[in-house]
């Protein structure tokens, strides 16, 4: 192991020779690395998401705590980095724009990937990833499986919450229905945290990965917004009018209801 450097381990030669300015213009070069970092970001999103899933559905909740933390550490991040790309003006992009060609963040298969895992499901929006097919696949499978949220309701009627069977044998493929008996059963939770200490701080980590993700989903709206206005975004997407559509969506809105029936 000798012979292992700082760059040779992180494969710092691939990384750092993965940006490839199209314009000649020179806010390109942050352009590139934002979305770029922002990938890895989501990666490791999802490689912590994943075990987080698998421990909540064995009832192992310590452990995904410490998961779903670094998850909402990891979303500052990505949100942070819509800071940095509102340096670019519209007179900046402007000279980019013409280089990116029907491309557009829309098309992210991990931050689709990202909103699946955690319930936010949508069949429809696997069309835009067919022309990868391992891609389109991987998202099928995702579909196939229970979510994030299902794994925390099933974990609830497993410790004998009174939950229907509609809501615990639904079509995980299909978006979350918001169901009164879910809300019902967090608001016991919440009226005696000490009884259920875990279940509550579990509640609490997912309220924290919904409130990271409108705010990164805020973030990108005005950053579009500052840039490009209201205009259609790159590959003919509908731009901050979609975007402000999809912050009404929530991914567990029994867990924000629930506040107000407290």
């Amino acid at each position: 192991m000798a012979d292992v450097t700082y760059s040779s381990y992180l494969d710092l030669d691939r990384i750092l020779a993965a940006q490839h300015p199209a314009s000649g213009a020179h806010d390109e070069m942050l352009f590139i690395i934002i979305h770029q970092a922002s990938e890895l970001w989501l990666k490791l999103c999802l490689h912590e998401l994943a075990e987080a899933r698998e421990r909540v559905a064995a009832d192992d909740l310590r452990p995904a705590f410490k998961m779903l933390a670094r998850i909402a550490r990891a979303q500052g991040q990505l949100i942070g980095s819509w800071d940095v790309l509102s340096t670019m003006t519209p007179s900046d992009y402007s000279t980019v724009r013409p280089h990116l060609g029907s491309s557009s963040g829309f098309q992210s298969a991990q931050y689709r990937l990202f909103e699946f895992m955690l319930g936010g499901r949508n069949p429809s929006m696997v069309t835009l990833h067919e022309a990868v097919p391992e891609v389109a696949q991987r998202l099928r499978a995702e579909l196939d499986r229970p979510s994030l949220y299902d794994e925390a309701i099933r974990l609830l009627a497993r410790r004998e919450f009174a939950l229907p069977s509609a809501v615990l044998e639904r079509d995980h493929a299909g978006a979350w229905v918001r169901s009164d008996a879910v809300e019902a059963a967090w608001a016991q939770i919440y009226r005696a945290p000490e009884e259920h200490w875990d279940l509550y701080e579990l509640a609490e980590k997912l309220v924290d990965l919904e409130y990271h993700f409108q705010r990164w989903r805020f973030a990108h709206l005005k950053t579009v917004e500052r840039i490009i206005g209201f205009k259609r975004g790159t590959g003919g997407t509908p731009g901050v009018p979609y975007l402000g559509k999809v912050l009404e969506q929530a991914f567990f809105p029994e867990l924000l209801s629930v506040r107000t029936a407290l």
